[in-house]
């Protein structure tokens, strides 16, 4: 038996038993986060110095790229050097650090993700009041209010779960450290409290959620009542890339963390722990840039603009 004083280290499920796709995982998980990387990077770049896009939408979706660039950069760099070195070790300070790191950026994400359909909301059912209820002063408060609540909520998390006396060993059922899986080697009711926390974490997100709906069905009925085709679209094609993400990053997060601690790791769980912290920080710039002309424009001049420097 162990405690959690006694261990130094926790071991990460392997992502493939053979050499071969341990090697076609990093090389996978490489162009992935490369790609992410250019994505994200290059709308913080376009919005930051396109003066134009200097609005609230493009102020908080470069606020989402950041939480993009976090989250990648949380899991996906131990998770490539275990399988380029064939390892499966991580320290405890490492493992702590993972979980208040993804803890963070991805309550900051579902949080900004929130504002973001608020604003939505205002510009296409309460327009005349747009310029008042998200002037900067209030876009800037609405962001340090999702990146302090996110802080408060990852420091709770992570303080919490690393201070239960842990001796169920020291193997997660995870390729990278996460609240569930070092649950499962708790071996006092203490527990207990963590889930109470996750709870209380669980009825915050559902009320984002319930928030999120309630606008989405108001901006269906107002896009709806636009007379012209090109207008309904024109709307439609701000508020879809959204919908998109929000729905993806929804529906893997909550399969992750609402699944029962009894139910042991399967591939498929492996599978929707890649698509909640993995592919939305990918796919995220690539949904929104395919149907926002004035992101893909900035996006253009500034890379055009590169090229011509050099």
């Amino acid at each position: 038996m162990s405690n959690s004083s006694s261990i130094s280290h926790f071991l990460l499920l392997p992502l493939a038993d053979t050499r071969q796709l341990q090697l076609l995982h990093f090389c996978l998980f490489l162009g992935i986060s490369l790609a992410a990387l250019l994505a994200n990077g290059l709308i913080i770049s376009a919005v930051a110095c396109g003066h134009h896009l200097h609005t609230p939408m493009f102020f908080f979706l470069l606020n989402l790229a950041l939480t993009d660039l976090g989250c990648i950069c949380t899991t996906v760099p131990k998770a490539m050097h275990n399988s380029l070195w064939d390892t499966r070790n991580i320290s405890y300070s490492g493992c702590a650090a993972q979980v208040f790191f993804l803890l963070f950026f991805i309550s900051a994400e579902y949080y900004l993700l929130t504002i973001m359909c608020y604003d939505r909301y205002v510009s296409i059912c309460k327009p005349l009041h747009y310029g008042t209820l998200l002037g900067s002063r209030a876009c800037a408060h609405m962001a340090a209010a999702a990146w302090a609540s996110a802080f408060l909520h990852a420091l709770m998390h992570t303080s919490n779960t690393f201070s239960l006396p842990l001796c169920h060993g020291n193997a997660l059922g995870q390729f990278f450290c996460e609240v569930p899986q070092i649950l499962k080697l708790s071996c006092s009711k203490s527990y207990l409290r963590e889930l109470g926390l996750l709870a209380a974490g669980i009825c915050l997100s559902f009320i984002c959620f319930v928030f999120i709906v309630f606008s989405y069905v108001q901006i269906f009925r107002a896009v709806l009542k636009i007379p012209s085709e090109q207008g309904q679209h024109k709307t439609f094609s701000t508020c879809l890339p959204h919908l998109a993400v929000v729905s993806l990053f929804v529906s893997t997060s909550m399969f992750a963390y609402l699944k029962p601690l009894s139910i042991f790791y399967t591939s498929m769980d492996l599978a929707l722990s890649v698509l909640y912290s993995v592919v939305p920080p990918a796919l995220n710039p690539l949904i929104y840039s395919l149907r926002n002309q004035e992101l893909k424009a900035a996006v253009w001049t500034l890379m055009t603009g590169c090229f011509q420097e050099h």
